[in-house]
């Protein structure tokens, strides 16, 4: 990789819903600590995706990127898919 490259945000998570054309909603779900009773809590977060092609399907593992944006709420891209789903 040279200096002139960036490098893009990626993030790992489940297709919830793919009904829109060209468009797939990915949950993030991560764990972070409570400040006060030190257990782990899981938090999650739904992001639109850019889907050129259609592939992503509900219950997909998938890597998304973060790319510019393509309209009010997509700001990502579907870069794989990990694992699909039965």
């Amino acid at each position: 990789m040279t200096t002139t490259e960036k490098v893009k945000r990626s993030l790992v998570g489940h297709v919830v819903s793919d009904k829109g054309d060209k468009t797939i909603v990915v949950q993030i779900v991560r764990s972070v600590r409570h400040p006060k009773y030190r257990k782990y809590i899981k938090r999650s977060k739904k992001f639109h995706a850019h889907d050129d092609t259609n592939v992503g399907r509900i219950g997909d593992l998938v890597r998304i990127v973060a790319s510019r944006p393509y309209s009010k709420l997509k700001t990502w891209v579907l870069q794989d898919i990990i694992e699909k789903s039965n």
